[in-house]
């Protein structure tokens, strides 16, 4: 049976079809698929957003969901669960989906069964791309082109302004999305084949750091909305250029909290240290609270999570505003690396034995100064550290 004359199916199979596709696509039933019946007038697409659609997909609607795993040569149910994993809304049986929708499905499937990757496995990279490229995508529609179709010309809507523009970026923008991820998995691979065996492989030792824009909650209550997105965006901003400038990694950005992590201790260190700074001679930004935590960190996804990524969550919360709070196991990797000196008595008699040996004395970074022991929620008792740069 070829792909375009299995459009019905059994009515078993009818039964899984509940497949995903982009969204925005037409919703329709299997019956009137089935039946070749023409949708409603209120069901049909509007006929711009189509020719946008098939300009961007470089591909008409060819297959309903089962047509288009029947073509792929997988079943309904891995097909419906590659398609939800990527993030693609449910549309029943309407024939919304193009060559290459049938082309992921054959390269997943086929790697999964070349047994390069497992099912499971699969299904991750589906939802991982997914996710990260929806985000990319509504950030591009939302702050790019919105801002670049406002209509020039009286008579002209927004969407026909689209059209050309997405026509001349499209190339431009992919190409430039490739060269990005390229870059970006060399530098992942780099950091990995150098892991010292291979449990640090997936469970790590970084310096995981959150910052945090202090009584946020009350600026969103006193701020136009045009406002805090602006607010907003300048923080995220300000703080994924420090982080990559200094050799971090953003991990995510919460709006008024990012997360970041570093290999290295000293590292994570200047980071907090140049967050606080940057942020305090911006006038119009809210007072801020660093927490840094160094640890075992399991990575999934692209995202961290562990006992680590908690303690530096809760540092945060506690962090007087405008410092960097850290824990005893960041404080001892400071000091085991020579970028912090144990204690001040001890940097002090350091350097008067180095001056009495006509020596230089020990050149430190960071100071740490000891605070109070104090319960914290689900962690027991902890003693934090002050972190600030070495007069």
């Amino acid at each position: 049976m070829t792909a375009d004359d299995a459009g019905s199916g059994t009515a078993e199979e009818r039964e899984v079809l509940d497949a995903a596709a982009p969204d925005g696509a037409v919703r329709d039933t299997g019956a009137r698929e089935s039946a070749g019946a023409e949708a409603p007038e209120e069901d049909q697409p509007d006929p711009i957003a189509l020719r946008l659609e098939q300009l961007i997909l470089g591909a008409e609607r060819r297959y309903t969901p089962f047509q288009a795993a029947r073509s792929a040569g997988v079943s309904v149910e891995l097909a419906t669960r590659f398609w939800r994993a990527m993030g693609f809304a449910d549309i029943g049986q309407a024939k919304a989906l193009t060559e290459a929708d049938v082309l992921a499905l054959r390269r997943l499937s086929g790697l999964v069964e070349a047994g390069l990757l497992s099912e499971p496995m699969a299904i991750q990279v589906a939802r991982s791309t997914g996710q990260t490229t929806a985000r990319l995508a509504d950030w591009q529609i939302d702050s790019f082109l919105e801002g670049l179709t406002d209509p020039q010309e009286t008579g002209m809507t927004r969407t026909e302004i689209a059209y050309p523009l997405v026509e001349l970026l499209l190339p431009e923008l992919e190409e430039f999305l490739v060269y990005v991820y390229r870059r970006q998995l060399a530098a992942a691979t780099g950091r990995v084949v150098q892991a010292a065996d291979d449990v640090e492989m997936v469970d790590r030792r970084l310096a995981v750091g959150f910052a945090d824009l202090v009584s946020f909650t009350r600026l969103t209550r006193r701020l136009e909305e045009e406002e805090l997105g602006e607010l907003v965006e300048a923080f995220e901003t300000t703080a994924a250029d420090l982080v990559a400038a200094h050799g971090g990694r953003l991990i995510k950005t919460l709006g008024d909290e990012v997360l970041y992590a570093a290999d290295d201790a000293g590292i994570a260190a200047e980071i907090g240290l140049r967050l606080i700074e940057t942020l305090t001679h911006d006038e119009t930004m809210p007072e801020l609270r660093v927490g840094i935590a160094f640890g075992t960190v399991t990575t999934r996804m692209g995202d961290v999570f562990g006992t680590t990524v908690n303690l530096a969550s809760r540092l945060t919360s506690i962090a007087p505003k405008n410092a960097v709070l850290v824990d005893g196991a960041f404080a001892e990797e400071l000091s085991r690396t020579g970028e912090a000196p144990v204690s001040e008595a001890e940097a002090a008699e350091a350097a008067a034995a180095a001056e009495k040996e006509g020596e230089e004395p020990p050149s430190y970074r960071f100071a740490l100064q000891p605070m109070w022991q104090r319960p914290v929620r689900g962690l027991g008792v902890v003693e934090p550290w002050l972190l600030s740069r070495r007069a």
